[in-house]
């Protein structure tokens, strides 16, 4: 392309840009009365209808029985009890809405040729024996240095599971006294 086309081009371009910001209106911007509706005070103490209920969006300020904790989806003595449980393992996502806790791999200092990711479930808004569910994975270093895939004792997702309800009794306890 010619240098003189090119110019042209610039310059017909910058033109029309000043043509179009030059008919904008210079003057003060008048904005009509808002109708203060339901955004106006209220004079009565009665509660008033939202889209998420009377509760609002993340619950009721008040303490609910059993750990229903307000903003949480699940049982709040669960929900801490397994964040306590697994707090020495990073942890990848944690979603309190959907009650899931998911670590990333972790390796034992004293035994560096294993490595283990563990799956919180919480399965209910009430704590219950059967209110959480565990999934622990298990990996062993071969003798190429590549991880591999080992099966997990079944007593090693049981005693995750007893000790987060054993710390959920414990908040539980603590809470109510």
């Amino acid at each position: 392309m010619n240098r003189t086309l090119r110019a042209g081009l610039i310059t017909a371009t910058l033109f029309g840009a000043g043509a179009l910001l030059s008919a904008c209106d210079q003057g003060k911007a008048v904005y009509p009365e808002r109708d203060r509706g339901a955004s106006a005070p209220r004079m009565s103490n009665e509660p008033r209808a939202t889209v998420f209920g009377s509760e609002g969006m993340f619950g009721s300020d008040k303490k609910k029985e059993g750990g229903e904790g307000a903003g949480i989806g699940v049982n709040a003595f669960l929900w801490r009890a397994s964040l306590d449980t697994i707090g020495f393992m990073p942890v990848t996502a944690a979603d309190a809405f959907g009650g899931t806790i998911i670590t990333d791999w972790y390796q034992l200092p004293e035994s560096p040729n294993e490595r283990f990711k563990i799956n919180v479930f919480i399965l209910d808004r009430a704590l219950r024996a059967d209110g959480v569910k565990i999934s622990v994975f298990k990996q062993v270093k071969d003798s190429t240095g590549q991880w591999a895939d080992v099966k997990v004792e079944p007593k090693m997702v049981a005693d995750l599971e007893n000790s987060i309800l054993t710390r959920a009794r414990q908040l539980r306890v603590v809470s109510t006294q």
